[in-house]
């Protein structure tokens, strides 16, 4: 998919998403839930058996995906800090040459037959997840826009707002300085949205969610 292609595809997701990007409100709450963020034309169309936590290996696979292998350690709270269980945590990413295994995505970078691209696994007692994955890479937007390295997380529990966000890496301030939807987030959200990085290759996000207050209907992002 060529720049200017990736844009429209981009801006077709932006206006259909615009009304449950509006800017959270602060509250009472200890924790401000995590910022939404559009869910991007990539979604995973395509049925797959393998979604586990490991996305470096396919099952059936014997070569590992290529790239930087990375660890997400996760946890999902609510807005007082108490850990949710059973909470289905789902992400999906480009691949380290910045490509999405999606119809959409006809870019000229290459594919990876061997990597899984995309995982669902539910929270644990204490809220907490993990994912083995690779470093997405960078991709053009436009010819002035690069997307900064992102993974797409929706997390979902009944009795709680739905959640679609994106997360970004400590690292890559360069490219998150000029992308157009992260400085498009105040300051206090961006920072929920980047991950902290305790070493090489081990990233720590937290993800909160907000109750559905009674009578309150969900907000689909």
């Amino acid at each position: 998919m060529n720049p200017i292609n990736r844009r429209e595809a981009l801006k077709t997701t932006l206006i259909g998403s615009a009304a449950s990007l509006i800017a959270l409100t602060k509250s009472d709450a200890a924790f401000q839930p995590t910022p939404p963020e559009i869910e991007g034309p990539f979604y995973p169309v395509a049925q797959q058996k393998d979604k586990d936590f490991d996305l470096t290996l396919i099952d059936g696979h014997q070569e590992k995906a290529k790239g930087k292998v990375i660890h997400i350690s996760g946890k999902v709270i609510d807005t007082t800090g108490q850990p949710i269980e059973d909470a289905m945590v789902e992400l999906w990413q480009a691949n380290a040459a910045g490509r999405y295994a999606h119809p959409r995505d006809t870019s000229t970078s290459p594919l990876d037959p061997n990597f899984q691209g995309w995982s669902i696994v539910p929270s644990g007692k204490e809220g907490e997840f993990t994912f083995k994955t690779i470093k997405p890479g960078a991709y053009k937007v436009a010819n002035d826009w690069t997307r900064p390295p992102h993974l797409h997380f929706k997390v979902t529990k009944p009795g709680y707002q739905p959640l679609t966000t994106q997360m970004y890496f400590p690292e890559d301030t360069e490219l998150l300085s000029t992308d157009g939807l992260f400085q498009r987030k105040p300051p206090e959200q961006q920072k929920l949205m980047v991950s902290k990085s305790d070493k090489a290759g081990l990233y720590r996000y937290q993800i909160i969610l907000a109750k559905i207050d009674e009578g309150q209907s969900p907000q689909h992002e």
